[in-house]
């Protein structure tokens, strides 16, 4: 089976009657999870950013409570984990504010994780790839946004110098 373009999967959608594009929608909502969550966002959370912002980290403030800091290599595999769940919700969003915050967010629980993940280099070095990646979505944001992610980074990188 050959995959259409979106260009072409659109064009077709537009001569679909409405009760038609919803069979369509619920029917892709039953097939996979990200379909049905992007649906989720989309329909109920989209609206309010700040509170989708909130609610994802409830979500990774359980993550990390449920994670296993008897050795790093069970921590790093729930890091990971973590941050491949982040990729996700930050795919439905599109906003990078929304990216930027729940980066930022993800630091912040990393530095405060015991046993220190400074001690251990994978960890260290994910973390250090993160902050170069929250540093480079904050340069293309609105000045005022970047002037207080910016300061943000600078606690960030204190708390990180005592370790």
């Amino acid at each position: 089976m050959k995959i259409e373009s979106i260009v072409t999967i659109k064009k077709e959608l537009q001569h679909h009657s409405k009760e038609d594009l919803l069979a369509l929608c619920l029917r892709l909502g039953r097939f996979k999870k990200e379909n049905k969550a992007l649906l989720t966002y989309l329909l109920f959370e989209a609206h309010d950013e700040d509170s989708y912002i909130e609610s994802i980290r409830n979500t990774l403030d359980e993550d990390f409570k449920s994670m296993n800091t008897d050795s790093y290599f069970y921590m790093k595999k729930t890091i990971r984990k973590i941050l491949r769940q982040i990729k996700v919700y930050t795919r439905y969003s599109l906003k990078k504010t929304t990216e930027v915050e729940l980066l930022l967010y993800f630091c912040e629980r990393l530095n405060d994780l015991k046993p220190n993940i400074h001690r251990n280099t994978a960890l260290s070095n994910l973390y250090q790839r993160q902050i170069t990646s929250i540093k480079k979505k904050v340069s293309l944001l609105h000045e005022d946004l970047q002037y207080d992610y910016n300061m943000h980074l600078e606690e960030l990188k204190n708390f990180e110098t005592y370790f």
